[in-house]
């Protein structure tokens, strides 16, 4: 909760900072206001850490750009047309703005800039009120037009101004709504959220880059669980990313399953505490979030009811990473991320098979070769996917994986398991066939690469000989 007492102190020292003091006193010095806004007011209020520093001005970019140069070692001016210049301030990036009061056409997310001329009419055009507040430099003092205080005390986000008339300016303002609820932990106000069921649609005018970065920004929080609730329960996942609403399969009196959405929730949940346990301090993993989230998405279109009142899934990882595949690539994710989750979707269930029965060492080297640089996250991934009630079983799966894992590290001290290539390259391959590059280089390779992960380590004589061996046998 809120201590007004401790978050004004902290406002305080905020002010008193060496890079927003700085600022602040080259403004009052060329007779301009200025003000720490938005987000850095919100966090230090609540004791939360303060990130990026974001001020306004009723100074124009032109006068901006004129009074940071001499206290900067870069400034940008990218988001001029906007009003905002960016600076580099004692090694810290600053951005400081013009008052705006902008307006919107309805039809895209692009405002008509308009510069305003008070601070007042600048925080009431912003997303949520918590947001709406700003802090006064040198004079340290707090701007709050529209209650974000009050909301900060009572832990829920509403916009300044209708939601309807909010949201229809800018309809990314509903994802950000799921984000800010998950990342403070705050509710969101009954008009707010009906709002944004209401005008779900809008957030067709939104470019896919748009809600791929909210996304990710959401993915990023600790609780990302609780901002998906919010998307689903509203059906704003709907416009674009429909796929895990879908998870929430009918289950009737003669054929039970778990319920798949919660499931996958669940499963989100503990991919976050497992990274926390496994790599403290490390940035939020992303692409395994995101992988923990979809893991199930196959299922809906791969359930077969059987007769007894069985439900199966068959396939469901390999039709759950094209999907997913798919999606990813619509949202405009990038290669690495895309081609990630896919991968940790399709290998999400091969361990399981483990759980069941002894593996052979070379069935251990395809799950790492398979893999590859994703194992850790795989082992992430498989880990939390495990959220039955039946302790024993749950304790069977951990000691399972963790003789998996053992034996992983085992083989990789032995055999240089993260360098698993064939004893003999194709120069070699090409020297002892006696042949020139071509198709069947490619062939003897494979079937190298099959021997070192069928037999281990052989060495290169013993591997010559087999590859002599299978040569002369193919004729």
């Amino acid at each position: 909760m809120l201590n007004m007492a401790e978050g004004l102190a902290r406002l305080a020292a905020l002010a008193e900072g060496p890079v927003v003091a700085e600022v602040a006193r080259a403004f009052e010095a060329a007779g301009f206001e200025l003000a720490v806004v938005g987000g850095p007011v919100r966090d230090a209020l609540l004791g939360r850490e303060v990130n990026d520093l974001d001020f306004t001005t009723n100074a124009s970019p032109d006068e901006i750009l004129k009074i940071v140069t001499p206290i900067s070692s870069t400034q940008w001016d990218i988001g001029r047309a906007f009003g905002t210049i960016g600076a580099r301030v004692r090694g810290e990036q600053v951005e400081i703005t013009s008052y705006r009061a902008d307006s919107y056409d309805g039809v895209t997310r692009k405002p008509t800039v308009e510069f305003g001329d008070t601070i007042d009419g600048d925080l009431a055009r912003r997303d949520f009120r918590v947001n709406a507040m700003a802090l006064q430099v040198p004079a340290v003092k707090l701007v709050d037009p529209t209650g974000g205080v009050e909301d900060l005390v009572a832990g829920v986000l509403r916009t300044p101004t209708d939601p309807n008339v909010s949201f229809g300016d800018d309809p990314l303002r509903m994802l950000r709504a799921a984000r800010f609820s998950a990342q403070l932990g705050f509710e969101i106000e009954a008009t707010t959220l009906d709002a944004i069921s209401r005008l779900r649609e809008t957030l067709k005018i939104v470019s896919p880059e748009r809600i791929q970065g909210e996304l990710v920004r959401l993915m990023q929080t600790e609780d990302p669980a609780r901002g998906i609730r919010v998307l689903v329960d509203t059906e704003l996942i709907e416009e674009f990313l429909p796929e895990v609403s879908a998870l929430r399969l009918e289950v009737d009196e003669h054929h039970h399953h778990k319920d798949v959405y919660e499931h996958s929730l669940t499963v989100l949940a503990q991919a976050i505490e497992l990274e926390h346990s496994r790599h403290p301090g490390d940035a939020p993993d992303v692409p395994l979030r995101i992988a923990a989230l979809l893991h199930d998405i196959g299922k809906p279109r791969t359930r077969k009811l059987e007769p007894g009142g069985a439900v199966t899934f068959h396939h469901h990882d390999v039709v759950g990473s094209r999907m997913a595949r798919k999606r990813l690539q619509a949202l405009r994710f990038d290669g690495d991320t895309t081609d990630a989750v896919a991968t940790l979707i399709e290998l999400h269930l091969r361990f399981f098979g483990y759980a069941e029965g002894t593996w052979t060492d070379a069935a251990v080297r395809r799950y790492v070769r398979d893999a590859g640089d994703l194992l850790e996250r795989l082992h992430i991934l498989t880990r939390a996917d495990v959220t039955t009630r039946n302790r024993r079983k749950a304790s069977r799966l951990a000691s399972a994986y963790d003789d998996l894992e053992k034996r992983i590290a085992d083989l990789r001290e032995q055999e240089q398991l993260d360098a698993m290539r064939p004893e003999l390259d194709g120069n070699q391959i090409q020297k002892i066939l006696e042949i020139g590059p071509g198709r069947e280089i490619g062939e003897a390779y494979k079937f190298l690469l099959d021997l070192r992960l069928d037999e281990g380590v052989l060495g290169p004589d013993v591997a010559e000989q087999r590859l002599r061996a299978w040569w002369a046998a193919r004729g």
